[in-house]
Formats: C-alpha cells, structure tokens, sequence
C-alpha cells in the first residue's frame, strides 16, 4: 500500500440536534418544531461546511430525517455537492422531528434499538424521502450503530449503499456510567478503525466474500486507544468537543495541543497497516450551540472546530493528508484491503505522562488486546470466530447492548488486579522456583512491531524477574498469524544467575463471557483436556474442581452461551495441562499448562478461538 493517512469529515444538519432542544428552549413546554432551534441548527451546519470548505477539505454530508424537510438544508447541499464534491448521504440520526413523532408515536431516536418491522418501515420512509429531494438514492449512511439485520436490509434493498457509519468504538458501560447511567448505548467489542462488517454481526469482520455485508463500515469518531479504553470515550476523540468535554485544554490559552498528538498518532498507524491510516470526524451542531455546551462557552467551542479544521487542512497542503467522502473511502478501502488483513495499533499514552503502551488486534477471528503495563499479558479477548448472530433491538433478548461478548475483560471482570479473593479475566504467565511464584503481570515492559509475511510478531522488552536466590531474564513474543483464528506466545529464558537452575513456567487464561461488569450463569459450559484417547472433562457447576493430565497437548472450553470454543495447546511433550472451574464468588474457568524451563529455553503456547456450534 502506498502511504496514506486518509481523512472522513461529515457533518449533518440535525434539525432538531440531541441535547438543544433543552438548551434553546430552557423554561418553556418541549417543541423540537420550535424556530430558532431550527435557524440555529442551520447556522451552525452553514458555519461547519464553511470552516471545512475554506481549508480545501471535502465533506460528506449526512442529511438527516428532520433535514430533508427542510428547503434550505436541501439546496445547502445541493449546491455543496456541485461546487466542492461534497457527498450527498443519509444518516439514520436525527431522526426526531414532527414529522417523525407523529407517524411513529415515540421518542425513540436509534434506529438499532427499533423493532425489525420499525427498522424496515423507518429506512424505507427515509431513503424515499431522500429520493424525493434529490433525485437519486445514497451510497453512504450511518448512526451511532447498525446492527447486521439492519445493514442487510438497507443493503438488499438499496443496493447503491457501500459505506457507512457502524459503531462507537468502546461506547458501552464505561460512556453509560459517565453519562449518570442514562445514555442506554451498549456496544463495546467492535474494530476502531474501519472494517468490512460480516452479515452475522455488524461488530466481526467478514472472513470471505461468503460473509460480507457489502457494507465497508467506518467507526464513530477516532477514539484514543487507551484513554478511551481506561474511561469514557466521551472524552477522548478527533472531534473536538471530545477534547473540551475531556477538560483536556488549557483554560487560559484555550490551547489543546492533546487534539493534535491524537491526530497525529492516528496517522502513526500506517507503520503497523501495510502504510495505511485512516481518521474521521464526525461532528453534528449540537455541541456548537449559542449558549455553550458543558462548561465551554461558544466562541471556544467555535475556535476548535476552526482550529481542528485548520489542521487537517495545513495536513493536506503538505501532501500528508488525503481527504475523501465516505463512498470514495469504501472504493479505496475494498481496493487496498483483503479480507483476512489484520487491523494494528501500537498505542502509548499521549495524555497522562505515564509509560503505558498497548497493541490492538483485529482480524475476522478476533479482537485483541495486549497491555505492556503488565509484562503483555492479554486484557480484553472478543471471540469473533464465532460470528454470533445478536439481534438487538426492541422484540428480540438485547434491547440495549449490542455489545460483542468477550472472553477476557480487565475492566468488567477484574484482570490481574482483583481486591480480595478469587481471580479476574486474563491470559498470562508465572513464573515459579522453590515456593516463590512471579506473575509477569507485574513485571512492565514495551513492545516493538514488526511483521515477516503474514505474521505480525509483537517482541517485548525482556524483563528480569528476581526470586530469592536466583534471577531470570525471559522474553516474551507474540505471533498474530494472519487467517489463523490464534495468537501464539514465545516465552525464552535469556539467561539466569544459576545457568544450572530449573524454574516452572505457569501459562494461564482465566476467563468467562459476558458484555458488562454483570456476572452470566455459566452452567452449561465444559472444560475438557485431553491427550490422546485420555480425556477428562468438568460440566460447569462453580464446585471449584480441577483436573490434570501429565504430556497433555490441549486445554479448552466450550461456552454454549456465545457459541465459542477457546483452547490453550502446545507442542511441547513434557509438562501438564490442566483445568480449574470457578465458585460463585468468582465465576471463572481456567485453562493453564505448566512445565520446567531451564536457562536458554524456549516455550510456545497457542491460544486458539472456534466457532462451536
């Protein structure tokens, strides 16, 4: 691929945008028909496409329901269209409007969390109405999410549609605890950057041309990998009220250089995808309102729109950016990308000052992630080899969370550091020698890249772990095989004190399943390990058994709940898997193999993910 870091800006004009009706309208009776909510709304959108227009950038705009009942939004775009090459789309946001509340008697505004029947009949009332005011129907579109049923429809019965705007990347418990536990938007657990969706689950890449939705999706906002995943990814994104919301500015210059390294880091990418980068900005008029929005008043958020726009512009002169709309992104996409390439991010942290580094990895089988902070041990597992069907919506079991089941979840279920007794999701190794044991949990480190044909190797900095009367220097590497559904993890003893010492490798997964903090029934799950003909097996009960067999090559376990088989192998011939069933305390399973390493040596575990059916 050749260097690009490529940039989508869309604005939409939200007639009547989330949270401004309150605002405009403070002391009076609700009427989202009101004027000068409707002439704000406009100004802003015109002040929008002008800031981008007057930096050479393109734009795709999202007419929204509410807007194409509007004149002046229409010819707006029409003549945006003619004179700058802006994209005419369609959002599926926006949608509240009189016309909207008076034909579909709700307040309901997501078009996921609508029955099927709705999903249809909504699609069908909005594309026509778009085909009314401009003659052709469009080729991108979007919400917050869109889960596969939704997409399959549009795409069947729109055919022209190949690009749109599918999730928000990390939007689940973590954005709903910040918004007082009141934005019911769960979908943690899909790509950050952009993805070809499968059919079966809007969040899973499609393995194969068999699976692809026909869709190239774009996330909702670039989010900062590791902020985001630490806390709301409300605050920490490209769009610049993100960065305001965050406080992440100074408040005296009203200077936020944190926009810019984010950005920047964005386009750093391209070092880990085949020289590829990608960023958006998906920005409705909400946020610009008259009277401020959280503690910043207009003119600052104005400034950093015009300065975030600046930016991007001074980017492009330079030859570094190229700006497209969203379905000339989707040609380029499905023209550079195959479907078994993985997506990569070696991500530090640009915000707090701390050393901390994590990598993300997405294929069609899985989304991972490694964390340095804690010797790269695996934090957060989504099986997507599974490809589970979730209907969400109202009518089918998940109303709300269209999140992606994961398998390990530092943040949900406890990872390394749990308060008192029992275990959290991870996938790691100890270390042991005469009764003392080492987690490499606790050993920091950092990583570097690299990739040998299909291979992406993560290599991290050894670390030197000290027991009482002995030190072990071991290295750790992980193998992402592209199209292999498994990671392998290469521990090596580089050297120790004694060079005649022994010490006990322990590799370990304890996880679960489940989309929040929430603990899920796990009966119905079964551990098993096996070598040869020898199998013994534990049907989840929380009695807190455990079985072993000395040689055996493979641990795993069978999750019914998410149609998902995990499994921890190895070539090795001497050592012991083993498993272990949790307690209703700490409803885990783990799947682990131990074995003796002695100076020098090199031992390789593969942890593998299958769909079970």
């Amino acid at each position: 691929m050749d260097n690009k870091f490529v940039v989508n800006i869309i604005h939409r004009p939200e007639m009547v945008p989330e949270y401004a009706e309150k605002v405009t309208g403070q002391g009076k009776a609700e009427d989202i028909g009101r004027k000068a909510l409707l002439t704000e709304s406009l100004d802003i959108f015109k002040f929008q496409q002008e800031t981008a227009h007057k930096n050479g950038l393109k734009v795709t705009i999202h007419m929204t329901y509410a807007s194409l009942f509007n004149d002046e939004a229409v010819e707006i775009a029409k003549e945006h269209h003619e004179k700058y090459g802006d994209e005419i789309a369609l959002s599926l946001l926006g949608l509240p409007c009189k016309e909207f509340r008076e034909k579909y008697k709700t307040k309901d505004f997501c078009i996921w969390m609508f029955s099927m029947e709705d999903k249809k009949q909504i699609v069908d009332d909005v594309f026509e109405k778009f085909h009314d005011r401009f003659g052709f129907y469009p080729e991108s579109t979007g919400s917050y999410y869109m889960d596969a049923d939704l997409t399959n429809y549009i795409k069947e019965k729109y055919p022209m549609v190949k690009c749109a705007v599918a999730t928000c990347w990390e939007e689940g418990p973590k954005a709903y605890h910040t918004c007082n536990n009141s934005w019911y938007t769960l979908f943690d657990g899909g790509p950050w950057n952009p993805w070809i969706p499968s059919k079966q689950n809007t969040h899973a890449p499609a393995a194969n041309e068999e699976e692809d939705s026909g869709i190239v999706a774009i996330p909702h906002l670039s989010r900062d990998l590791i902020a985001c995943y630490d806390g709301n990814g409300s605050n920490f994104g490209t769009h610049p009220q993100n960065v305001l919301r965050g406080m992440i500015y100074d408040t005296k210059t009203w200077e936020y250089p944190y926009l810019y390294n984010l950005i920047d880091q964005y386009r750093h990418l391209e070092k880990y995808n085949n020289g590829y980068a990608y960023n958006m900005m998906f920005v409705g008029p909400g946020w610009l309102n008259k009277m401020g929005r959280w503690e910043a008043p207009y003119e600052l958020l104005k400034k950093s729109y015009e300065d975030g726009m600046a930016y991007y512009g001074q980017l492009k002169k330079e030859g570094k950016l190229v700006d497209m709309t969203m379905a000339e992104f989707a040609d380029y996409y499905r023209e550079k990308k195959t479907y078994t390439e993985p997506e990569c991010a070696l991500w530090r942290d640009i915000l707090y000052g701390s050393d901390k580094q994590l990598f993300w990895y997405v294929d069609p089988y899985m989304r991972a992630c490694v964390n340095m902070d804690q010797g790269g041990a695996i934090v957060d597992l989504r099986p997507y080899a599974a490809k589970l069907k979730w209907e969400v919506g109202i009518g089918t079991k998940h109303v709300q969370d269209a999140s992606y089941p994961f398998l390990i979840q530092e943040k949900y279920r406890a990872g390394y550091f749990t308060h008192y007794a029992g275990e959290g999701t991870i996938r790691s190794a100890k270390i042991c020698h005469n009764g003392e044991e080492v987690d490499l949990c606790l050993c920091r480190t950092h990583a570097s890249f690299s990739q040998e044909g299909k291979t992406r190797i993560l290599t991290l900095d050894p670390v030197d772990i000290e027991f009482y009367d002995l030190t072990v220097k071991l290295q750790t590497k992980l193998y992402f095989e592209e199209g292999s559904s498994n990671i392998k993890i290469e521990r090596t003893v580089l050297e120790m004190s004694d060079p005649d010492a022994e010490v006990t490798i322990n590799e370990y997964m304890v996880a679960c399943y489940g989309t929040t903090e929430y603990p899920e029934d796990m009966t119905g799950i079964t551990l098993a390990v096996e070598k040869g003909e020898e199998k013994k097996t534990i049907d989840y009960e929380y009695k807190c058994r455990e079985e072993k067999i000395e040689g055996a090559k493979c641990a795993s376990a069978v999750i019914p709940a998410i149609e998902t088989k995990v499994s921890l192998t190895t070539d090795a011939e001497d050592g012991e898997a083993y498993i272990r069933e949790g307690y209703a305390f700490s409803p885990m399973f783990t799947l682990g193999y131990q074995k003796k390493l002695r100076n020098k040596e090199v031992f390789a575990t593969w942890l593998n993910l299958e769909k079970a059916n």
